[in-house]
């Protein structure tokens, strides 16, 4: 491996410019291979641009907010963490949360009710015509998902919370089952099916329908829509009295998503109804301390989402938008519109079960293409999964930490390699500069400036020869070769 790393050419001079922090003489340079990763070793600067630089930075740039690094924390990975002995577990956590670990997460998210990673379906109230909510708790959370965020809080005790419900209570939905579409994964019949688009042939689009649900599967009766705001509340104060705070909601996780696991499809004319007249007013009476914001969208269908957002009402009452999936196409186009929200990234693409570097690749460059696009916060699915990574509906996905249940050993993944190069060194309150999307000779190049002046500069190369980039820093250059199938950070000593 040393020959390969001798082969990567690497001269960088930063002369002085008009921020102090651009007058560094010496960078750390950290790059990744598929078996070989974490390399470091030490860069003095020189003087010559190789070519034309793909991003200028003169140290005056503003930049945009970069807040916390996340991930979710769902009853598989519970399982899965305890597949492993008392120390492994918590090396794992401390690598995971501990403010000096690797990858420094500072922000959970939770799903209210049962996701597609449970143990199986439930909700906190499955009594049907509760409206008073007599019968809500949050029992089943106490043996799972509580303990789970209880233990990543003895390493970092100062992490937020956001969460969505994947799936109302069956009962408050149209066909009285927490699937969308009957599949063999459940017992939903497969006439149900046609509340979806009644007559309508079905359009698809890549993984998600390009077609939209014609009906509300929620069901829109006033008494429904306001217990369902109650329950809410309900559900925030519960987390509240066991020392985890939710500081923001959406209501729904990936409403264009029509599947056969928990979850709900709705129209534009529901979302506006709930979140306008019942979730943002319920919340600013009970809990004024938790945003609303609006998402996840993982649509890219911007015609739906600017109708949605032409609503005042609708406007007025959320403070930002999520995206993941298909959304992340249509961030860049909404963020412009609309520059008064927040923007955050609520869902990393999880693959499908195949573990391997493409998979980190992947992740690397959604990272590039939200934190670019100015996304403050970027949350990441399950951290830790068992063997094949498949969930009781049938679907095979990725993690960052793959467990053999097995031999009950644990194995970081390319994933897990390819957020450390950027969560490691982009730490929250930093400031994303300049970026340049994977697209471009498939190296995807990010600069961002950290809280103490320091900057780090992170690239890949995906494609399968050795890739030259130039950046140009203050008077200097940074000119690199960057190994094919390669991450890279480098950052000011």
């Amino acid at each position: 491996m040393k020959d390969i790393i001798s082969k990567a050419i690497l001269s960088i001079c930063i002369g002085l410019g008009t921020s102090a922090g651009l007058t560094a003489q010496t960078y750390t340079w950290i790059n990744s291979t598929e078996g070989n990763t974490w390399q470091t070793s030490q860069v003095k600067l020189q003087t010559q641009a190789r070519e034309t630089p793909i991003i200028s930075i003169e140290g005056t740039e503003q930049g945009t907010d970069f807040r916390a690094w996340g991930t979710c924390f769902n009853e598989l990975g519970w399982d899965a963490l305890n597949i492993l002995t008392p120390d492994e577990r918590e090396d794992i956590l401390r690598k995971l949360f501990a403010p000096d670990g690797d990858l420094r997460f500072t922000m959970g998210r939770f799903s209210m009710n049962a996701n597609d990673y449970a143990r199986s379906w439930y909700s906190c109230d499955e009594v049907p015509g509760d409206f008073r909510l007599k019968y809500f708790n949050i029992e089943r959370d106490k043996q799972t998902l509580i303990p789970y965020i209880r233990s990543a809080q003895r390493y970092n005790p100062n992490l937020t919370f956001w969460i969505s419900p994947w799936c109302p209570p069956s009962w408050m939905k149209i066909n009285g089952d927490y699937p969308v579409r009957s599949s063999k994964y459940n017992q939903l019949p497969p006439e149900a099916d046609i509340a979806l688009y009644e007559d309508k042939r079905e359009e698809t689009q890549g993984v998600f329908p390009k077609q939209l649900a014609v009906n509300d599967y929620m069901i829109q009766d006033p008494r429904y829509l306001q217990t369902y705001a109650n329950y809410f509340c309900k559900f925030i104060d519960a987390y509240r009295e066991q020392g985890i705070p939710i500081t923001m909601v959406m209501y729904q996780n990936e409403a264009y998503s029509y599947t056969p696991y928990p979850g709900c499809a709705w129209t534009a004319e529901g979302i506006i109804r709930f979140n306008a007249e019942y979730l943002a007013p319920t919340l600013k009476k009970h809990h004024p301390e938790v945003a609303l914001y609006l998402g996840t969208f993982n649509t890219n269908r911007l015609d739906h989402v600017e109708e949605l957002l032409a609503n005042q009402r609708l406007r007025e009452s959320i403070q930002g938008i999520g995206f993941q999936w298909e959304g992340g196409q249509i961030l860049p186009k909404i963020r412009a519109k609309y520059p008064q929200y927040k923007y955050v990234q609520t869902e990393s693409e999880c693959g499908w079960g195949s573990f391997d570097w493409k998979a980190g690749e992947h992740t690397f460059s959604l990272m590039n293409h939200y934190l670019g696009n100015g996304c403050e916060e970027y949350t990441f699915w399950n951290c830790i999964l068992c063997d094949n990574g498949e969930s009781p509906w049938g679907w095979k996905q990725n993690a960052l930490i793959r467990v053999d249940s097995k031999a009950g050993t644990a194995t970081f993944t390319p994933e897990y390699y390819a957020v450390k190069h950027y969560s490691s060194f982009v730490v929250p309150g930093s400031k994303v500069l300049a970026f340049v999307p994977a697209k471009e000779k498939n190296t995807p190049v990010l600069v961002a400036k950290t809280p103490q002046g320091k900057y780090v500069i992170i690239a890949g190369n995906f494609s399968e020869e050795t890739q030259s980039i130039t950046l140009k820093l203050g008077n200097k250059y940074l000119n690199a070769e960057l190994m094919s199938h390669s991450f890279h950070t480098f950052i000011m000593k």
